[in-house]
Formats: structure tokens, C-alpha cells, sequence
């Protein structure tokens, strides 16, 4: 049985550390830098490779402990983005990856990340276009195809959702892909019972289970064989003023 982050990093993890460089790239990542919502740690072993002086909030206790056991020299807290618990300015760059659409306030959670930043520094975020990412586009596509669509609709998953939640903000479409051996190796990762598609996938039992399944088959392309999934993720950032 996988440990949560084990799920994870299976799961979304071969998506997630390939797009870790890419938006810190975007984002300029340099000198004293947040990781917001650092989950397994994608994004934040990303910038421990760059040098950096790396801090990271994650509100799951279980991420936390597996965070300071992959990470030991890093400063990492239990906190939500809504309450950081650092000082006003502390940081030259805040960053959210993956993370916004999981927020229980969203506005909140941005004007956080803006406060603990020091003027003319950067505040960046990124997430999953919803159907610009393909594995979760087929997940949700599988969902509605069966009549069991129950909350697969998540904020701020388009272009203009994230820029109505940071106006004025510089955006860019991310694009990564993600290698699979078979189908076998979606359908466990899937099952494993990470995020929100995880959960549904794992709570699947027998006729719906292997209806599911199916079903995803069909939306994926009956592939046989290896093949690989595109994921497209919108990231913003703006400057502090």
C-alpha cells in the first residue's frame, strides 16, 4: 500500500516535477523564495537544485513530514496559503504551483502570498487547464460519460478565471508530457487515491469500477502499449508594488 505521497507522486508527479522548471523559469525564481502549497515537493526540490533559499507552507501534515524528510535544510511549515505565518516582505519570490483550485479562498490566499513578498517582488501561480491537461480531461470526460460528474468542476482552470483572480497579471500556457508504460500504469496510479480524481477512482467498486475503466480506455484511445499524456497548465505572475 502507497504512503499519500507515494500516491501522489505517481499520480500527478510525473506531470508535476517535469512543469516544476519550467514555471520557475516563468516565474524568475531567484534569492529567498516560498513554495505555497509545496505538497510531495515538485516545485520544491526544483528550487533547492537552483540554490536557493527555499521555504514552503503545506496545510497536510502527512506532505509536511515527507517535505522535511526530502528536504531537511529547508524551513517548512503547516499552514494554509490563506495564513502564512511569516512576516510582511520576507521573500523575493512567493510561488503556487498547482495549488489554486484547492484553496478554500482563493482572494485570500493571493493576498497573502502578496504580503509576505517584498516590494518589486514576484507573485506567481500556475494550474491545469481543464482540458488542455489530457489525463484529467479523460477522467472527467469518463465521469460524465457514466452520469457521475459530482464536483470534477474546479475553479480557476481557464485563462480568464486566473486572470480575473490576478488582474493585470503576465500570462503564459506551460505545456510538459507524461510517459506511461500501458494502460495498467494509468489505472494504478489513478487508483491509487491521490487528489480528487484519485478518490473517485479508488471508490469505484465492482460493475462501476469495471465500467469506468472502460470507459477511460475509450477516451484515452484504447492504447496499447506505452504512451504519452500532455499537460497544459496557464501560470501568472505579477509584480509587488
Amino acid at each position: 500500500m502507497w504512503t499519500s505521497d507515494q500516491a501522489y507522486d505517481r499520480f500527478m508527479g510525473r506531470f508535476s516535477t517535469r512543469l516544476a522548471p519550467l514555471f520557475a523559469d516563468f516565474a524568475g525564481a531567484h534569492g529567498s523564495v516560498l513554495d505555497v502549497g509545496a505538497g510531495t515537493g515538485a516545485l520544491t526540490g526544483e528550487l533547492v537544485r537552483r540554490d536557493l533559499d527555499v521555504h514552503a507552507a503545506e496545510p497536510s501534515a502527512a506532505f509536511v513530514a515527507s517535505l522535511q524528510a526530502r528536504f531537511p535544510g529547508i524551513d517548512v511549515r503547516e499552514a494554509g496559503a490563506e495564513e502564512l505565518p511569516w512576516p510582511d516582505a520576507t521573500f523575493d519570490v512567493a510561488l503556487a504551483q498547482l495549488v489554486i483550485s484547492f484553496m478554500s479562498d482563493a482572494p485570500a490566499g493571493i493576498r497573502e502570498m502578496e504580503r509576505v513578498v517584498r516590494p518589486g517582488g514576484t507573485v506567481a501561480v500556475c494550474m491545469w487547464d481543464r482540458e488542455g491537461m489530457e489525463m484529467l480531461a479523460a477522467v472527467n470526460n469518463t465521469r460524465n460519460a457514466l452520469g457521475d460528474a459530482d464536483g470534477i468542476v474546479q475553479p480557476y482552470r481557464n485563462r480568464e478565471s486566473i486572470e480575473g483572480l490576478i488582474p493585470g497579471a503576465t500570462m503564459q500556457l506551460l505545456e510538459v508530457d507524461a510517459d506511461y508504460a500501458d494502460f495498467e500504469d494509468f489505472w494504478t496510479a489513478l487508483t491509487g487515491g491521490a487528489g480528487p480524481a484519485g478518490v473517485w477512482a479508488a471508490s469505484l467498486v465492482d460493475e462501476q469500477r469495471t465500467a469506468a475503466r472502460t470507459e477511460l480506455f475509450q477516451q484515452l484511445g484504447r492504447p496499447e502499449g506505452a504512451f504519452t499524456l500532455t499537460g497544459r497548465a496557464w501560470a501568472a505572475k505579477l509584480t509587488r508594488a
